[in-house]
């Protein structure tokens, strides 16, 4: 008998000065009464770069199986999930409608592959709208890239980092 998996929520974002331009990402995980804040940041990148790599580095923080719900104000990367773009593009060789190459492909297969361990939902939340959680992690994210330096992750969400 399987032990059921334990439920992770995950606010993403990804902020960029100028696209490319210096970037930084950040990520909220609550497990029960758990919280863990997660960012970083690069010199020379994209919003979508940003915004991909939070959700790869939050889903990495997670040091078991889980069910997660991740909540991003990024389109691209929920209708990449919801409306199948990630699952044409795999069967076209990693390229596009117009046949041009995917973007990102390097963080596209890395994420793919932790939604291979886990058990994720993508949701989309409004940005700089009235969800409390979006609007913190939109700042930490926007911190992240002004202070231009990756943080390494603390260890206080049990499911997260045990």
């Amino acid at each position: 008998m399987s032990t059921p998996r334990k439920h992770v929520v995950i606010y993403t974002d990804g902020a960029c000065s100028g696209n490319p331009g210096p970037g930084g990402w950040a990520a909220i995980l609550r497990y029960n009464q758990h919280e863990k804040v997660l960012q970083g940041a690069e010199a020379h990148t994209t919003n979508n770069r940003m915004e991909l790599t939070a959700v790869i580095e939050a889903l990495r923080a997670l040091k078991e199986p889980c069910r997660v719900d991740v909540y991003t104000d990024s389109n691209y990367i929920v209708r990449a999930f919801q409306e199948g773009w990630v699952e044409r593009w795999q069967r076209n060789g990693w390229r596009t409608a117009s046949k041009k190459p995917v973007e990102n492909q390097d963080l596209w297969r890395a994420l793919l592959e932790l939604t291979r361990r886990h058990d994720v939902r993508f949701l989309k939340v409004k940005g700089h709208a009235d969800d409390a959680l979006n609007n913190r992690v939109d700042r930490l994210a926007v911190e992240a890239m002004r202070r231009g330096q990756t943080e390494t992750p603390d260890s206080s969400v049990s499911a997260v980092n045990d």
